[in-house]
């Protein structure tokens, strides 16, 4: 046995008699809930299907998420199989540490840190934004919106303080009214035969369709729009009995957002009709508001009503988003403590079993995040919402495609497993896939974040940056570690 599994397994073994999450305080729907939520349903359909049906394959766009939705659940296979073995907060970190050893799981896990960490970030920009708008126009109240973000990180504290299942249950409620309202729209657009030119089925999912226009930037919207699946991992101290609840918390995931990005995208556009979608979606761009793309066939359909719900709607499914990623990086500094990698007063537990201290330190560093923009009077979308966003989807396809390499290396060692499906061929598969997709997303950066392209090459060095922040942090502690310590 190598001594990065050893290492791995102590883990899981030593956490009863050290700090240890909550267990069995989570089901598979529990679990489901953070995912959704992290993934932000209205969020990612309001502000990047509209683009992408713009500027990248038009009607083809559904076909594209359905192609990304292939990819992620390839790489889930793996992610399932490796989730037997290992079960840690730090997912990532103890997955690819446990395949590729000590150095490169150090470094994973810093950048698994960095992407939770920029992304909620990221949305605290979008957030503050509508939610300052919001204020503005149904009370006459008009504060900048970095104050709605510092009141609203001082509330995420408190509920990630409060438990997991608080924060589950919270999500729940938010989760499901962005949810619904978009499945519902789409079910009864189906079912009504779709809008002025029929279903589109053609147009949406053939071969030409998926290739016209730009399908890189298409592609690379809908692989954006699956970000946060991985948090089944994450959740699996505190899930009931794991090795059963984290597989299928994941494929259930994987299939539910798939479906629900390629049905509604694809009823979007049959309502605005495919030969006129793009210029519809190219309209709201240039007007200011891409929102206007989605919510206008939502509320000819439902009524004017929506207008007043959906931004609603969309506040808290940011919120939704802010919480879970509050919770997902949080856990990573528990890990990372635990371990022995950063100040083990992270790993501290209140009476609820919630990391209060590693919750602490990631509201801080929120505030770090999102200061420079407040104090140099940034657009919170423009700069804030799009950089980060970009750089924290470029951080996590590198680590998917890094525990898909994790997987082959771990199972052709250990032998632990013999489905060769499970093991070697869908992780192949899927970091090919994935390799495909950071491509697109290098090749179109800097139409992702909206910036230059100067910036657009800061950003993306800062990832492998990060991860060589890492591995020298290791490399530094790691002599005064004692023999045989994890």
């Amino acid at each position: 046995m190598d001594s990065q599994t050893v290492s791995a397994e102590r883990t899981v073994r030593d956490a009863p008699t050290a700090a240890r999450l909550k267990p069995n305080a989570l089901g598979v729907l529990g679990i489901l809930f953070f995912v959704l939520s992290g993934q932000a349903p209205l969020t990612g359909i309001a502000g990047a299907a509209p683009i992408s049906v713009a500027i990248g394959n038009g009607p083809g766009t559904p076909a594209a998420y359905v192609l990304a939705g292939a990819v992620i659940l390839l790489f889930s296979v793996g992610f399932v199989a490796m989730g037997r073995h290992v079960v840690d907060a730090g997912a990532f970190s103890a997955y690819i540490g446990t395949g590729l050893g000590r150095m490169a799981g150090a470094g994973s896990a810093t950048v698994a840190l960095f992407a939770y960490c920029v992304i909620q970030a990221a949305m605290y920009g979008l957030y503050g934004s509508i939610v300052s708008g919001l204020a503005a126009a149904h009370t006459g109240i008009d504060l900048a919106w970095w104050v709605y973000a510092l009141v609203t990180m001082v509330v995420v504290q408190a509920l990630g303080a409060a438990g997991v299942e608080m924060g589950a249950r919270i999500l729940a409620v938010l989760v499901l009214a962005e949810f619904s309202i978009l499945l519902l729209f789409g079910l009864v657009t189906l079912f009504k035969g779709g809008g002025p030119e029929g279903l589109g089925a053609a147009e949406s999912f053939s071969v030409s369709a998926v290739l016209q226009g730009a399908p890189g930037v298409a592609v690379m919207f809908a692989v954006a729009s699956m970000f946060g699946f991985e948090a089944t991992a994450i959740y699996g101290e505190e899930a009931r009995e794991p090795k059963k609840t984290v597989p299928r918390a994941t494929y259930l995931s994987v299939i539910v957002v798939t479906g629900f990005f390629a049905l509604t995208s694809w009823m979007l556009i049959s309502a605005h009709g495919a030969s006129t979608a793009s210029a519809a979606a190219g309209e709201a761009l240039a007007g200011g508001d891409s929102s206007g793309f989605v919510f206008a066939p939502v509320a000819a359909l439902f009524g004017g009503w929506v207008n007043d719900v959906l931004p609603v709607l969309l506040a808290t499914s940011l919120f939704a988003g802010v919480l879970t990623f509050h919770n997902s990086a949080n856990r990573y500094l528990f890990s990372l403590g635990r371990d022995g990698r950063l100040p083990p007063n992270l790993c501290r537990l209140n009476t609820r079993h919630a990391p209060w201290v590693a919750g602490f330190a990631q509201t801080l560093i929120a505030v770090v995040l999102v200061a420079p923009f407040v104090l140099g009077g940034s657009d919170p979308v423009i700069t804030l919402f799009s950089w980060f966003s970009g750089v924290a989807v470029l951080a996590m396809m590198l680590l998917y495609l890094l525990t898909s390499v994790s997987v082959v290396v771990f199972f052709r060692r250990r032998r632990v497993d013999s489905r060769i499906w499970n093991t070697l061929v869908a992780p192949v598969l899927g970091a090919l896939g994935l390799i495909g997709a950071i491509w697109l997303i290098l090749a179109n950066f800097t139409t992702l974040i909206g910036g230059e392209p100067s910036t657009a090459l800061w950003l993306v060095l800062s990832v492998p940056a990060v991860m060589a922040l890492g591995v020298v942090s290791e490399r530094i502690r790691r002599p005064r570690t004692a023999p045989g310590a994890g």
